[in-house]
């Protein structure tokens, strides 16, 4: 999987702790090495990552290597975007898309600057 620079990957075994637990809302990538699209997104991810550093956790699940929490939230599709806030999913989005519009779309889910 590519490692993006301020994206974390987790896995089945720290998802809670790492997203559920988390402070700020958490962006989960549901991703895979074969994943085009996922690859497209991987420099926006970063770019989302550094702008909304402390207002947004970015991480990004290998779907492949982590079956039960892509079973867990029924996540069939790459990539899939699922925001999380106090340990429970409150938006959900399919496909890559750009920055601007990933942002727009994450306004409503951000902490407050």
């Amino acid at each position: 999987m590519m490692q993006v620079e301020g994206v974390t990957t987790v896995t089945d075994a720290d998802f809670d702790t790492e997203v559920l637990g988390a402070g700020p809302p958490v962006l989960v990538e549901f991703t895979a090495d074969w994943c085009g699209p996922c690859r497209q997104l991987a420099p926006v991810l970063g770019a989302v990552a550094a702008e909304e550093a402390g207002r947004l956790k970015v991480v990004q699940l290998d779907v492949d290597r982590n079956p039960e929490i892509t079973r867990r939230y029924g996540v069939l599709s790459m990539p899939t975007l699922m925001v999380f806030r106090a340990g429970e999913p409150v938006k959900s989005m399919v496909g890559a898309r750009p920055k601007r519009r990933l942002l727009q779309e994450l306004e409503d889910v951000l902490a407050p600057a």
